[in-house]
């Protein structure tokens, strides 16, 4: 298995012989917008109204981001994880043609509206030839939901279980994912993303060490760092968040661009 985070929650994973972009946000630097050219429907804290997202631009060109992606993972359409244009319409630069694997119908409907011909909700058994898809729960928000949210397993006999958390908290769901599927690796959107309304969007270092602790043999990857305006804590501040906990040598960090391989074993 490769993981490579492209930016923020975009992944490109290699996954028993194929290849899924998950949360495809291909935005160059600034083009999404702030949260005032959003239109007011996420409320941030002072001072982070007006920063353009995404905060970094693409590692590498879109199109060798793109060469060689046998399907898409949208784990739920919001503005940080998937294109979205002025018109409504998402994912302007991905093929049509391409499968896509969604949460909802709602979503499935917001594809299938732009253009897509192929167009999956994921539920228990899920299919992409002979990997199976899992939908998982999340809780996207400490105080009130922002909007429908879940994770995604992986699993293949050839390789280790991969859990996508998406953008979710710590909470008991999540645990129970954890002792079900036992992943070998699992991706935790960990930047503290906080709006005044919903709360704390995803997890802190508290609920990466509660995952740490939950699952002592996998390998833990953070992402969803550095490119949105509300998040709270910094891939730095990560860092020696983790160090103070004593779980830096257990949790993986990478850059963006970067490429994880993991064996088979895990």
């Amino acid at each position: 298995m490769n993981v490579q985070l492209i930016r923020n929650a975009t992944l490109k994973i290699t996954y028993a012989g194929r290849t899924f972009l998950v949360n495809p946000w291909l935005a160059g630097k600034g083009e999404t917008g702030t949260f005032r050219s959003l239109g007011g429907v996420f409320r941030c804290e002072d001072g982070k109204w007006d920063i353009p997202m995404p905060m970094c631009d693409l590692p590498l060109p879109r199109e060798d981001i793109l060469q060689g992606v046998d399907a898409c993972i949208c784990t739920h359409v919001h503005p940080d994880h998937i294109d979205i244009s002025p018109d409504g319409t998402i994912g302007a630069a991905l093929d049509r043609n391409l499968p896509l694997f969604v949460q909802s119908t709602e979503d499935a409907h917001a594809f299938v509206r732009s253009g897509f011909q192929d167009v999956t909700v994921m539920y228990e058994n899920s299919r992409f030839d002979d990997i199976f898809l899992v939908l998982v729960p999340a809780r996207h928000g400490t105080k009130i939901p922002c909007g429908p949210a879940h994770g995604v397993i992986l699993h293949h006999p050839d390789e280790p279980v991969l859990y996508l958390a998406g953008d979710t908290i710590w909470y008991d769901a999540v645990a129970e994912t954890l002792r079900r599927w036992r992943p070998g690796v699992i991706v935790l959107n960990a930047c503290a993303a906080f709006l005044l309304d919903e709360g704390r969007l995803i997890m802190d270092d508290a609920d990466v060490e509660k995952v740490v602790r939950a699952c002592d043999h996998a390998d833990v990857i953070i992402s969803h760092m550095d490119n949105v305006a509300h998040a709270s804590i910094s891939r730095a501040d990560m860092k020696k968040r983790l160090a103070e906990r004593g779980i830096a040598e257990r949790v993986i960090m990478p850059d963006d661009g970067q490429i994880l391989t993991f064996p088979v074993d895990r």
